[in-house]
């Protein structure tokens, strides 16, 4: 519809513009005939005689009107008639023309041109009535703009009609294919057509977002699983201490089931607390950022914090970060947290700046990572061989949010190569010392 709308208005204005060229060319033609009927009839004026009756070759009706007034020649139509017009052209002009509805003797509008020639006795007046031409030329200029812009827009309605047809086919497969998939049939893909490339570039879009889509819910339902699994382990472990408890009363020993049930609850507080905390950082919770020197935040959080193995460390002092201090310092709790879980008998956390960037290492001497699981241990609730596996006081979340911190601050957290054990690696960006020593003014 917009398309057939746009033709037609096109057409009409190529129309207009035609019938306005169609007009001035009909009139010019008029005048030309008019000016070679003049050039006909004025050599018999002065070279004489005149004849009474005047061809009519090219205009129909002329007459020669002399100084008195009197008709002196005339085409067959007006022979015996009187002047059909008493004007003629002023002093300083040899032609007048005006249209009159009608000339005398004649019937309708006629454009009447009135030629001054110069006589003996007085100038005599060669009087031409032609056709009055209409702005748009003839009716047949009419009819051709007429059937020219029906078949211009009939023929690019058609074509852009058949064109949207063909280009709508793919989008509608798609469009049905997405009411098709649903969060059991993710695994489905919109068909791909091969010719209209914006076409095709979105339906290779959709189906990246739909692998995109998958991948995420497939990871929800694992996360899921493993979270309800982690969260009952504790809770059926609870259950039947309590009922047992409660069958035994009297031999039972309460202080040591307390104690036990008590540990399950704070296993249960631990994992609850991850899990808020993961949902925070998923939700992209914003950061209470300010300038801080990494190493002196991992010093003091060593002095404050108590390890079941030797910690050593190199920390580089002025190494500053943009970041929020309590993440950052979670991050290093975690990592601590997992490096005492698995080193043999040492810890070595290192602080330093390598051009722009800001490098924490936390370092075990524990068996250590195989390459091909150093991306794994980093998923949500993920266990590995008994080697690495985390024991019951662990969560499985730690080094989830410690890469989801890391990442928020535009950094990461990795797991490179060592002589021994596990090398957890977070790089950061670095603010310039100049920019330090700026904000502190």
């Amino acid at each position: 519809m917009a398309t057939a709308l746009v033709t037609t208005l096109v057409c009409v204005g190529v129309s207009l513009l035609f019938l306005l060229f169609a007009g001035y060319k009909e009139n010019d033609s008029v005048m030309a005939h008019a000016i070679q009927a003049w050039d006909r009839v004025v050599p018999l004026i002065r070279e004489g005689p005149l004849p009474k009756m005047l061809p009519d070759d090219s205009v129909k009706d002329i007459q020669v009107v002399n100084a008195q007034g009197k008709v002196e020649a005339a085409t067959p139509e007006l022979t015996g008639k009187g002047p059909i017009a008493t004007f003629h052209a002023d002093k300083a002009n040899v032609r007048a023309e005006r249209v009159l509805c009608p000339p005398q003797g004649l019937s309708g509008c006629s454009t009447v041109l009135a030629f001054k020639v110069y006589q003996p006795g007085g100038f005599w007046v060669l009087y031409l009535a032609t056709p009055v031409v209409a702005w748009y030329g003839s009716g047949h200029a009419v009819i051709l703009a007429v059937v020219v812009s029906l078949l211009v827009i009939a023929v690019i309605t058609g074509w852009t009609f058949r064109d949207l047809t063909n280009a709508l086919v793919p989008v509608n497969a798609i469009r049905s294919r997405m009411a098709e998939i649903t969060a059991t049939g993710l695994d489905r893909r919109v068909p791909v057509p091969k010719k209209y490339e914006e076409i095709r570039l979105l339906a290779e879009t959709v189906n990246a977002t739909l692998d995109r889509l998958e991948t995420a819910y497939q990871q929800l339902r694992r996360f899921t699983q493993d979270a309800s699994h982690d969260l009952r382990t504790p809770i059926t472990a609870m259950r039947a201490q309590l009922e047992e408890a409660l069958m035994h009363p009297d031999h039972t020993d309460w202080p040591a089931m307390s104690n036990e049930v008590l540990a399950g609850v704070e296993r249960l507080q631990a994992i609850v607390t991850d899990l808020l905390t993961l949902a925070r950082l998923d939700a992209r919770a914003p950061l209470d950022r300010s300038p801080t020197d990494l190493g002196a935040l991992v010093g003091g959080e060593l002095k404050r914090r108590g390890c079941r193995r030797q910690v050593v460390h190199d920390l580089e002092r002025e190494v500053f970060v943009d970041c929020d201090r309590l993440r950052v310092t979670r991050v290093l709790g975690n990592l601590l947290d997992n490096a005492e879980r698995h080193a043999a008998s040492r810890i070595t956390v290192v602080v330093r700046r390598d051009g722009p960037t800001a490098i924490m290492e936390v370092i075990d001497d524990g068996a250590g990572i195989a390459p091909e699981h150093r991306e794994i241990v980093f998923d949500r609730f993920t266990r590995l061989d008994a080697s690495r596996a985390r024991d019951a006081g662990g969560t499985g979340l730690g080094l989830a949010i410690a890469r989801e911190i890391a990442e928020a601050h535009g950094g990461t957290l990795t797991i490179e190569d060592s002589e021994r054990g596990a090398r957890f690696v977070l790089r950061m960006p670095a603010v310039p010392k100049g920019e330090m020593v700026f904000a502190n003014r």
